[in-house]
């Protein structure tokens, strides 16, 4: 990998940046949560999968629980689908002891189990046969990162897990899930719940003394409530705010646990990018909402990194390379025209012509130098038809098409057209450096993992070891 020098900004060299230690996070037990975030597109779920079955394959028993949910995940793990439940990952090296299982965050199931396991039965039926509730928990704004928070406190507090992996969704929702206790207590103390719940909290006959005092200014509010939602949906809200005014502080509670419990020491978040500068961008974003937020930020996973084999070959060297066998080519083809197999044939009939004044000046035979052929002391030889089509051969010869030129040309001409893929691959290079190197330019104090582009896409497990070795293996990148 060739180095780039000093950061754009006077910042650190890409080369001084310091490493991300990956087994060593992966072995500590102290390290109970990693939970990745990064843009969509640059390769999440599968950094994700890889640390997972490398924990796994080290001795430890993980669990990777995403977010996100494309299959991409089940795919790349040999399973047919993941649900709510983890589900264990068959084909995985147990030699160490570890195991590893995968499940994908179902957000409806998850609010129904927290009702069931927080409801006596007669209540939780009543809620869960709600209409409102039903549309709550199958997509209300905010629910899923409620429910991830939820369901990766119910993970941890099983101590079943030496490791939880999460994988977060794409884009900047991959964090959304750090506002779901502020977001949760904002909306439980909002003034349409409290008014909501009026009507359950003033129960019995002082209740019904108060509501009695209150009941035209309550009439006003319900009424313009039921013009505005409709009286069937507000009697619905009515009904599920009333079942559900147990629990809401059990949600605050957990929702805090949980956040907590991301600060502590033994959660991990990995930033994914990939090299360009849309991802990097995000990714800045991500590691100074960690900062802000206090969470603990282990470092950055550079994926799809483009190495350079050839690095001292430049991209201007390997063009100027090029335009020279393209010349040398072109030379080539002409004299392949006019010296066919290295020889000038004579024909003596147009010599005869020539004398006679029947040709044209142009026919005159010019010095020969090296061997006469005459054709008509070759006439009773068989000549190969493409013999004869070389000895036409146009000096426009459409030489994209190698297989038609002569050895020595097609040689230089696939010679050329290799040296200027390189020379594109070494400016894609270069850009890559670049642009990382305003990241570190700003955030030199960020660890960085670099993983090389794969030449096909990870579909299996044995993809996932490649890319968890290439996670593990961080050397520092040779300066060209």
């Amino acid at each position: 990998m060739t180095g780039t020098g000093t950061a754009p900004g006077g910042g650190a060299e890409v080369n001084d940046v310091p490493r991300l230690a990956v087994d060593p996070l992966l072995d500590d037990p102290e390290t109970r949560i990693i939970v990745c975030c990064g843009a969509g597109g640059v390769g999440k779920t599968t950094t994700a999968a890889a640390l997972g079955l490398r924990a796994a394959e080290r001795g430890r028993r993980v669990v990777v629980l995403t977010i996100d949910p494309a299959r991409r995940l089940a795919q790349a793990m040999g399973l047919t689908e993941l649900d709510n439940t983890p589900r264990p990952v068959p084909g995985i090296d147990k030699a160490a002891g570890g195991e590893l299982f995968a499940m994908m965050l179902d957000m409806k199931r998850t609010f129904d189990e927290i009702v069931e396991a927080h409801a006596d039965p007669a209540r939780a039926r009543a809620i869960l046969e709600n209409p409102f509730y039903q549309s709550l928990s199958a997509g209300f704004a905010g629910t899923q990162e409620y429910m991830a928070m939820e369901k990766l406190g119910q993970l941890a507090q099983t101590g079943e897990w030496d490791l939880i992996v999460v994988d977060t969704p794409p884009s900047r929702s991959a964090l959304d899930f750090l506002d779901a206790p502020a977001r949760l207590g904002s909306f439980l103390d909002g003034r349409l719940i409290r008014v909501l719940m009026a009507p359950a909290k003033a129960g019995g006959r002082a209740g019904r003394k108060v509501m009695s005092l209150g009941v035209a200014g309550l009439s006003l509010v319900s009424g313009s409530l039921g013009k505005l939602l409709g009286t069937a949906l507000l009697r619905d809200v009515q009904t599920f705010v009333a079942a559900m005014d147990t629990m809401f502080g059990g949600f605050r509670a957990r929702a805090d646990a949980t956040y907590r419990l991301l600060q502590a020491r033994g959660t991990a978040f990995l930033v994914v990018a990939a090299p360009e500068r849309d991802a990097l961008r995000e990714a800045a974003y991500f590691v100074e909402r960690l900062a802000g937020d206090r969470m603990p930020l282990a470092g950055l996973v550079l994926n799809r990194v483009h190495e350079a084999a050839a690095g001292w070959l430049s991209a201007e060297r390997a063009l100027a390379a090029a335009e020279t066998l393209q010349a040398a080519a072109e030379h080539e083809g002409r004299a392949e025209k006019n010296f066919p197999d290295g020889r000038i044939v004579d024909h003596r009939t147009g010599q005869t012509a020539c004398r006679n004044g029947s040709a044209s000046p142009d026919a005159v035979p010019r010095p020969v130098h090296g061997p006469v052929v005459h054709a008509e002391d070759h006439a009773d030889e068989d000549v190969p038809p493409d013999s004869a089509a070389a000895g036409s051969r146009s000096a426009d010869t459409d030489r994209s098409d190698v297989s038609e030129l002569p050895t020595r040309e097609a040689a230089a001409v696939l010679a050329a057209g290799l040296l200027r893929v390189h020379a594109e691959h070494m400016r894609q290079v270069t850009r890559e450096e670049h642009t990382h190197a305003r990241f570190t330019a700003v955030h030199p104090e960020v660890p960085v993992a670099r993983v090389s582009s794969l030449p096909e896409d990870v579909h299996d497990l044995a993809g996932l070891r490649t890319v968890g070795e290439l996670l593990a293996r961080q050397e520092p990148a040779a300066r060209s």
